[in-house]
C-alpha cells in the first residue's frame, strides 16, 4: 500500500513521497526500500544512519536525524502497532464448513463462519457472525462464542463456556477444563465435580498452551480486554478484572480475585483466595501469598547473583531466626 494511505490508516501525518509502496514491516537494521520501520527509543537514533527502509515511523523531534520518508507519531510504538494491524499478512480463513467437521444436529452455523478440518461442535452451541474455528477445535455442549472471535488450531472448549466478541485464542489452549477439586476420603483423593462455568469478556486474548479452569460452583470470570500469554494456568473461580495483562508461566490459584489494569510478569504465582486491587503491577517471579489492597509495584523474587554469594546469603537467611532471638534477649537484659 502507498505510504500516504498507511499514514491515513493509522491516523498519522507523513513526510516525503506519499506514493512509496510499502509492503511490510522491518527492523531498523534489516528493513528494505519497500518496508516501513519505527524508532521507538532515542537510544536507537544512531541506527538511522545505516537504515535502508522506505519510511520510518518516528517522533517529530527525530525528523532531523532521518532524511527520508517518514510517518510522524507522538508514540512510534503505537504507530508501529497500528501499521502491523494494517499490514498483517496472516491468511484469513475462508467462510464455510470443512467436510470433515462434525456438527451436532440443530447447531446453526452462520454463513460467514469458518469451521476448519476435524472440528467437533456439540449440541446447543451458539456461534456468532464471523467466528473462526481452526483445524481440530472442539467446542463443548451449550457453549456460546461471540461475534468475530477466533479459535486457532486444536483449541478445546468445555461445556457451557461463554466467550465474548472479538476474542483470540491461540493453539493448544483449553478453556473450561475441570478445576483441581478433590476431597481426601479415607486415604485417597476423590474428584469433586466442577459445576460452574467459564466466562470470557469481549476482546480477550489467550496464548498458546494456556489452561483456564471452569468454576467449582460459580463461574471463573475473565474481564473485557484481558491479555493472557502462553502456558498460563488460571484455576477455578478466579476473577480477573478488565484490561489486566498476564505474562507467560503465571499460576493463579483457586478463587483469587485480581483487579483491573494489573500486570503480572512472568512466573508470578498467586495463592488461593487472595484479592489484588486495581492497578497493581507484580514483577517477575513474585509470589503473592496475601491480599494487596493498594495500587503500586510489588516484588518478591530474588535477583540472580553468583552461586558463591547465593550460598552465603542462604546461610545468613537461615540464621535470621536465631539472630532475632538473640536481639530479643539482649533487649530484655537492657530493660
Amino acid at each position: 500500500m502507498k505510504l500516504a494511505d498507511l499514514a491515513e490508516a493509522i491516523g498519522a501525518e507523513y513526510r516525503g513521497d506519499g506514493d512509496i509502496e510499502i509492503r511490510s514491516l522491518g527492523t531498523l537494521a534489516t528493513a528494505g526500500p519497500d518496508q516501513v520501520t519505527f524508532l521507538a527509543s532515542p537510544v536507537l537514533r544512531e541506527q538511522l544512519a545505516d537504515c535502508r527502509a522506505g519510511a520510518v515511523i518516528l517522533r517529530s523531534s527525530e525528523l532531523d536525524a532521518w532524511p527520508g520518508a517518514a510517518i510522524i507519531c507522538a508514540d512510534p510504538h503505537l504507530g508501529y502497532a497500528g501499521a502491523a494491524r494494517v499490514l498483517d499478512p496472516t491468511p484469513a480463513p475462508a467462510p464455510g464448513v470443512h467436510e470433515s467437521a462434525v456438527i451436532a444436529a440443530g447447531v446453526s452455523v452462520p454463513g460467514d463462519v469458518s469451521v476448519g478440518p476435524c472440528c467437533v461442535i456439540e449440541a446447543g452451541v451458539s456461534l456468532g457472525p464471523g467466528v473462526v474455528l481452526g483445524p481440530g477445535c472442539v467446542v463443548g455442549e451449550g457453549t456460546i462464542i461471540g461475534a468475530h472471535s477466533q479459535l486457532l488450531a486444536n483449541v478445546t472448549v468445555g461445556h457451557h463456556v461463554v466467550i465474548g466478541a472479538r476474542c483470540r485464542v491461540q493453539s493448544g489452549t483449553v478453556l473450561g477444563s475441570d478445576g483441581f477439586g478433590n476431597s481426601h476420603e479415607q486415604g485417597r483423593w476423590v474428584r469433586i465435580p466442577q459445576l460452574g462455568g467459564l466466562t470470557l469478556g469481549d476482546d480477550v486474548q489467550v496464548g498458546a498452551g494456556t489452561a483456564i479452569d471452569r468454576g467449582a460452583i460459580g463461574d471463573t470470570i475473565i474481564g473485557d480486554g484481558v491479555v493472557i500469554d502462553n502456558q498460563v494456568h488460571i484455576a477455578h473461580n478466579v476473577q480477573i478484572g478488565a484490561h489486566t495483562a498476564v505474562a507467560g508461566c503465571v499460576g493463579i490459584a483457586g478463587s483469587a480475585v485480581i483487579g483491573s489494569r494489573c500486570t503480572l510478569a512472568g512466573i508470578v504465582g498467586v495463592a488461593d483466595h487472595v484479592t489484588i486491587a486495581d492497578d497493581v503491577h507484580l514483577t517477575g517471579m513474585s509470589m503473592v501469598t496475601g491480599s494487596i489492597s493498594e495500587p503500586g509495584v510489588y516484588s518478591s523474587g530474588t535477583g540472580l547473583m553468583p552461586n558463591r554469594e547465593w550460598r552465603r546469603s542462604v546461610v545468613r537467611f537461615r540464621q535470621l531466626e536465631q539472630l532475632a532471638k538473640r536481639l530479643a534477649a539482649l533487649e530484655r537484659l537492657q530493660q
